[in-house]
């Protein structure tokens, strides 16, 4: 697995995982719910667990007698704890976590960021028991394609243009019903949420800090620079302005019973 475009190391990522807890837990929580899977006793996984919000809520659903397992490749900012939360550093690609153990796997945001996405949703797929479901939640940025105003969308232009010389596919949500459907999940289900926010809100602080951590980055890319980053700052800064980035896919489908 390539270096992750925001490693945990860097000075604000802490907040800025906080901030995407706050921003796309409820939603998750949503769709793990509406699988009616989660119960006392089941074995949960979590890949890419980031600060472990969604293992650690996995936790309290899944007791007394369950487990949830939680993977990254980075365990630096999980704080949480719990008796049956099992913290494990690992790489989805090199294989799966359990083979045929789990009643729920789950990823979010994590996807885009593998080169070799292929082999990571095998391995999740593979971890599931017979029967067990899979949610994956994952970006695509057809919003930014129609951003207005012109120079909002000449920033996302440059954005898209760096993100796929790092390898980060922002497009791969549209890619997961016929991946899964390929690897013989049954009951694949989708839809795609787009938050339509404006400048001063938690979203655009979410871009903000995201875009603050990253500038050098882009700027030495060549795909941006200081002006086109500096306006669109500003256009975060500013409650007048209304715009929405991100339509998130949230696709689950089921491992055949044996």
């Amino acid at each position: 697995m390539s270096k992750y475009v925001l490693d945990h190391h860097l000075k604000g990522e802490g907040e800025r995982l906080a901030l995407m807890s706050e921003l796309l837990d409820p939603m998750h929580r949503r769709h793990i719910d509406s699988l009616d899977i989660v119960r006392p006793g089941a074995r949960t996984l979590e890949v890419g667990c980031g600060n472990g919000s969604i293992s650690a809520w996995l936790a309290e659903r899944v007791s007394p007698g369950g487990k949830a397992v939680a993977v990254d490749l980075d365990l630096s900012l999980i704080e949480v704890r719990a008796p049956n939360l099992d913290l494990r550093q690992g790489n989805i690609v090199a294989g799966p976590v359990e083979r045929g153990t789990f009643d729920l796997v789950t990823a979010r945001a994590v996807l885009h960021h593998v080169p070799d996405a292929e082999s990571a949703i095998t391995n999740l797929v593979a971890s599931l028991r017979p029967g067990g479901g899979l949610l994956l939640i994952e970006p695509d940025f057809l919003p930014v394609s129609v951003a207005e105003p012109q120079e909002v969308r000449a920033f996302w232009d440059g954005w898209l243009a760096w993100s796929c010389e790092r390898g980060v596919d922002y497009h791969i949500g549209r890619a997961l019903a016929p991946r899964l459907a390929a690897l013989g999940l049954t009951q694949i289900r989708g839809s795609a949420e787009t938050a339509i926010y404006n400048g001063g809100s938690r979203w655009a602080d979410y871009w903000m800090q995201t875009i603050t951590e990253l500038r050098d980055e882009l700027i030495g890319s060549g795909k941006l620079n200081d002006a086109m980053v500096d306006t669109f700052l500003r256009y975060c800064a500013d409650s007048n302005w209304w715009t929405q980035t991100i339509a998130f896919t949230v696709v689950h489908g089921r491992a055949p019973r044996a």
